[in-house]
């Protein structure tokens, strides 16, 4: 099977069609013209701008090259899961970093060091799109657990200062909007899940398939890549709501309302 490779023709045919999402804009009115067109450049200069830099760490494959690389995509994810949702509090951006970081590199070395057993370990044809197809789904497993979290606990907050006024712990009051942001953070993976290979054929194995791997073999990868994810996505959600815990509800099982606030962009 012989991979072939799209000239810039062929990737003009593809941009092209985003005209229709623009046709459909002007039709019904959206107003999206101006997004669309902003959205096509960023995505066209970002991943041109990522093909050249992993075309240069690939060839330049040491630790002090792939190591500050993946940091810098960690903290990307961190950042960019902290910055949705309606309220914030003081700490949110430091909970949400922490969250990713630990749930998306625990995971990753498990896959890395543990399944795929790559030596040496920053071997970047593996440790980037690994780690980075963990972190772009924990980032927004991470992401709808904090802004769920923050919703119920505002939405609940009579019926949780009146727990806590009966003499119930703060654990008692904040656990029914926990267990609503984890299962609002871990439900786009599991959905994911119930439909892939039938509905959608995800980006690894379909990526493997294209360039002329043995479809058994990507899909073999494809199922490590989808469990690394989900315990990635579970791990890092529970972490989140439970450091927003913290830091709303103190050790006096107080709820501390004035700590959350609303977005200025919101």
């Amino acid at each position: 099977m012989n991979y072939e490779n799209l000239s810039a023709t062929d990737l003009s045919i593809a941009a092209a069609l985003i005209l229709i999402n623009g046709a459909l804009s002007l039709m019904l009115k959206l107003g999206l013209e101006r997004q669309l067109l902003w959205a096509s450049v960023r995505t066209i200069v970002q991943l041109l701008a990522v093909g050249y830099l992993l075309g240069w760490v690939f060839a330049h494959a040491d630790w002090y090259v792939v190591l500050p690389l993946i940091c810098l995509m960690t903290l990307v994810a961190g950042f960019s899961a902290a910055s949705r949702g309606k309220r914030t509090y003081a700490g949110q951006l430091i909970d949400s970093v922490v969250s990713v970081w630990s749930s998306s590199w625990l995971v990753a070395a498990i896959g890395l060091f543990v399944i795929i057993r790559i030596r040496p370990w920053y071997e970047p044809q593996y440790a980037i799109p690994i780690l980075g197809m963990i972190l772009g789904n924990t980032l927004t497993a991470v992401s709808l657990g904090m802004e769920r979290m923050t919703q119920e606990l505002m939405s609940g907050r009579n019926t949780i200062e009146m727990i806590l006024a009966l003499g119930g712990t703060r654990w008692e009051a904040a656990q029914s909007a926990a267990r609503q942001a984890v299962r609002a953070g871990m439900m786009p993976t599991l959905n994911q899940m119930t439909v892939v290979g039938i509905v959608s054929l995800p980006g690894m194995m379909t990526g493997q398939v294209l360039a002329g791997e043995n479809p058994e073999s990507a899909v073999r990868y494809q199922i490590m890549i989808m469990f690394l994810i989900a315990a990635g996505s579970a791990l890092g959600t529970v972490c989140a709501v439970l450091l927003t815990f913290r830091r709303l509800f103190s050790a006096d099982h107080r709820f501390m309302v004035h700590r959350l606030v609303a977005r200025r962009h919101a």
